[in-house]
């Protein structure tokens, strides 16, 4: 049985993602695939790693952080090394979220706050120059 390669093309396609991306991610060696001339054919593996990295980037893992996870997988007893670390690096984003969230929640009750004195004292301009 071959195995089923994906072009350039098919994978911006399937992944929606540009092939400057792919290029990138393949310059910095996260993905590999297999060349035919100045043709590139991505595998099974390429197709995981891409959806990995997609979800990595998603989630706000560095490029950096995505590789070295990846890298795990072809050590030995890589998976659940793997599984180990990205839990672990989980975990250490969800902090940083949630903590972004709780800055977020304050940043916005501020501006709220700012806009309704901003209205407040439009209001109040309109009522002075109605009565003038």
């Amino acid at each position: 049985m071959t195995e089923k390669f994906l072009t350039i093309r098919e994978m911006c396609d399937a992944y929606d993602v540009t092939a400057r991306t792919l290029r990138f991610y393949e310059a910095k060696e996260l993905l590999f695939p297999v060349r035919e001339g100045q043709k590139r054919l991505f595998t099974k593996r390429d197709q995981a790693r891409l959806t990995l990295i997609l979800r990595g980037k998603r989630f706000g893992f560095s490029l950096e952080d995505i590789r070295q996870l990846l890298d795990l997988y072809d050590m030995e007893n890589g998976e659940h090394r793997q599984l180990e670390a990205s839990v672990q690096m989980a975990e250490q984003r969800v902090d940083e979220m949630e903590a972004q969230r709780a800055e977020l929640a304050v940043a916005i009750t501020e501006l709220k706050a700012q806009i309704d004195w901003g209205k407040g004292t439009l209001a109040g301009n309109n009522v002075k120059e109605a009565a003038e």
